[in-house]
């Protein structure tokens, strides 16, 4: 059997891991987890320990994409073959995992995102305006490959992927490192899944943030992804 693993960046989300780490031993045992606790502020490294979770503990803050980047290196070392990101906030539910999976194997792909938007429209909202044109950009850029839910946060990626988001430079679980894996040859495939809303907390991504980060991730793939290497 193969072997799965879920990796959980978790940042100032002590209102949340209880419930998404107890979801997961509660009803999905098959699946190993680890907890990355991404230099959190609040009580995350705290509720851990207590409850006695797996925990990766960083002593400071390294982002999003360190923290996947450790994850996908205690993967590697314990010699996972798929990692599954899922949010520390409760919005993925694991049941779309085994569906993920399928998706995989059946396609043999290297990536799968769970997409809220495979077959479901996006909502005419700013920040939906933002994700479709970074999703256009994607789109011209990889010579018409369809990514619908760019911004995903639940992901599935294969053992050479491990490898590749462990090891490398420049591998952020953005958008413009999607578009630059298509040109390198990797193959992404999405299935539908249905996300939760956010119970506690507050995501970084408000007005000024999501603004901020649509320019950059355009720029990015538009421009800065022609000047990276080929691998």
């Amino acid at each position: 059997m193969n072997k799965v693993l879920l990796v959980i960046p978790a940042y100032n989300e002590a209102e949340n891991i209880e419930r998404v780490v107890d979801e997961i031993i509660n009803n999905y045992p098959k699946y190993d987890y680890v907890v990355v606790n991404d230099g959190s502020r609040d009580d995350t490294r705290k509720i851990c320990r207590r409850r006695g979770y797996n925990l990766l503990d960083l002593p400071i803050n390294v982002g999003l994409a360190g923290a996947i980047q450790s994850g996908m290196k205690y993967a590697n070392y314990y010699g996972y073959d798929y990692v599954v990101q899922i949010d520390g906030d409760g919005q993925h539910n694991p049941q779309y995992i085994k569906d993920m999976l399928e998706k995989m194997e059946s396609s043999r792909c290297d990536i799968v995102i769970g997409s809220r938007f495979k077959t479901e429209r996006k909502p005419v909202t700013a920040r939906m305006i933002g994700s479709q044109l970074i999703t256009y950009a994607i789109y011209i850029t990889t010579r018409g490959t369809y990514i619908g839910d760019v911004t995903s946060g639940m992901r599935l990626f294969n053992k050479s992927m491990i490898k590749r988001f462990g090891y490398q430079m420049n591998y952020g679980p953005e958008p413009d490192t999607l578009a630059y894996l298509i040109n390198c040859g990797i193959k992404i495939e999405e299935v539908q899944v249905e996300m939760s809303e956010r119970i506690a907390g507050e995501s970084y991504l408000n007005v000024a943030n999501s603004f901020t980060y649509m320019v950059q991730m355009l720029f990015a793939i538009l421009i800065f992804q022609w000047f990276r290497v080929r691998k």
